[in-house]
């Protein structure tokens, strides 16, 4: 178990093991072997979080901004400093390959950390002159907030969570996926060992038992999850039951649209990175490919001849861009849906199955797959995979292919590519989605707002808009002159 970690939980600024928490383990999806033993929460673990969050924030929230945004930067210098670390770890707990988790995971939320850090001595309310009187506000903390993590980016959607609770004053409890436990624990470390006073961010393990629990317990202001729609479904019932503040962030069946006018090889890149980065298991992924007939087949043929050049091997081999799934359940989803989309009559341009990795035969390795031809009521092109499967599906007409676009329960993203400036704004002004890109996809800065409409979650995370569903306004009436009354 070459990732076993001092214990299961990190509370109150230190490690904590459950007496008499149920076993679980965490695999290393290229062999399938157990790299960490972890035990989720027991009720003495669960009260020693809330325990430690209260006596925590208090402090905390006491704290000046610009202190707190001082120990946030310094979280941020701490995670890339051990970025390579964190990275092996990373790939080990999700398998998505070392040149990805370089980049994309510590790294980016260091970049959280930091960007939060920066915003803190600038949180402030606003004057309002009333003739004489006055009135002003306050932005306050919520208090205690819930996160639940997913497993396809452990330690970013950790920062996302934490880094805007934290500069607002709030505690956080975080409790990963059971699938991917480890990264969290470490962001943990980091806090602490940046300066954080004990309690303020809390990591808890367990599955969806642990996660209710903490949803309804009373001392939880705010919950904040990402997740799938069933899930997020779920969490916002149990919420509403107690009236609690929640952000959901679930999932998509993202549109990406390529007009004729497009840029092919650009579009090509996009689509890849829309599909197979992480080896698909991205919410936001532009899945329904919709390319102009004029430019299908050489979109399609392209994309066919750039697809081979994908390499799947070693995750911890910086050549390999191509990982396994995240566990052997994952596999057969994906599987099962490559199955589907030929009994429902999508052409299979490349890809369709299992993939064979001679140094890890135990490994949930899946081609990169991509289908043509495919119709709006497949099933391929209507339900959430979250594996490397590309639908490409034709269009001739913006305000059809629009339609099309919007004809879904989610709405989490969209990106089109053309050159025309104005339709480029156009077609966007009419997407029903949270996240949209032009000539590009799936960047998110941590600058930029990010989620979704309708079923794909409610509120935001990230940007300065991420600080109100974080905080809460607090109106003073300053009087300055007598008061009357009828008698």
């Amino acid at each position: 178990m070459r990732a076993q970690p001092q214990a299961s939980h990190y509370i109150g600024g230190s490690y904590l093991e459950s007496q008499a928490g149920t076993p679980f383990d965490s695999l290393y999806p290229a062999t399938g072997e157990v790299i960490a033993r972890i035990k989720t929460a027991d009720d003495g673990v669960i009260e020693a979080a809330i325990r430690t969050a209260k006596d925590g924030q208090k402090i905390w929230a006491a704290t000046p901004p610009v202190e707190r945004g001082r120990i946030l930067r310094k979280a941020a210098e701490i995670l890339r400093q051990k970025n390579r670390e964190l990275s092996v770890l990373e790939t080990l707990d999700t398998g998505k390959p070392l040149q990805e988790t370089l980049v994309a995971d510590a790294a980016s939320g260091a970049d959280c950390l930091e960007y939060y850090g920066g915003l803190a001595a600038t949180l402030t309310g606003e004057h309002i002159d009333l003739g004489g009187s006055f009135a002003y506000t306050k932005r306050e903390p919520l208090g205690i907030c819930f996160g639940i993590g997913a497993w396809n980016y452990p330690i970013q959607i950790a920062c996302w969570k934490a880094a805007p609770a934290l500069v607002c004053g709030n505690a956080m409890i975080f409790k990963p996926s059971e699938v991917t436990p480890l990264s969290a624990l470490k962001l943990a470390e980091a806090l602490s060992e940046a300066g954080l006073p004990d309690g303020v961010f809390n990591v808890i393990q367990g599955f969806g038992d642990v996660g209710a629990r903490m949803v309804a317990h009373p001392d939880i202001a705010k919950i904040s999850l990402t997740g799938s729609v069933p899930t997020g479904a779920k969490v916002a019932a149990l919420a509403g039951e107690h009236l609690k503040k929640t952000t959901l962030e679930l999932g998509g069946k993202s549109p990406l649209i390529i007009f004729k006018d497009a840029d092919v090889e650009n579009a090509v890149s996009a689509a890849i990175n829309a599909n197979f980065y992480s080896t698909g298991q991205i919410c936001s992924n532009g899945t329904r490919v919709f390319v102009h007939a004029d430019i299908k087949e050489q979109f399609v043929a392209r994309l066919a001849e750039r697809t081979q050049g994908a390499v799947l091997g070693d995750p911890l081999d910086e050549a390999t861009n191509i990982g396994p799934l995240v566990s052997r359940q994952q596999l057969e989803k994906v599987l099962h849906y490559m199955q589907v989309g030929r009994e429902d009559g999508a052409r299979l341009v490349c890809g369709g199955g299992a993939a064979a990795v001679a140094s890890f035969p135990d490994g949930y390795f899946v081609q990169p797959t991509v289908f043509a031809d495919v119709k709006d009521d497949m099933r391929i092109a209507r339900e959430e995979i979250f594996g490397p499967i590309l639908s490409v599906l034709d269009f001739t007409d913006e305000d059809d292919v629009i339609a099309r676009a919007n004809d879904t329960e989610f709405g989490l993203a969209a990106g089109i590519f053309t050159r025309d400036i104005q339709r480029a704004h156009r077609v966007v002004d009419q997407l029903q989605a949270g996240t949209c890109w032009i000539n590009t996809y799936n960047l998110t800065p941590v600058e930029m707002p990010f989620g979704g409409y309708k079923k794909s979650g409610i509120g935001r995370e990230n940007g300065h808009t991420a600080i109100a569903y974080y905080s809460q306004v607090k109106s003073v009436y300053v009087e300055m002159g007598g008061v009357e009354a009828a008698f």
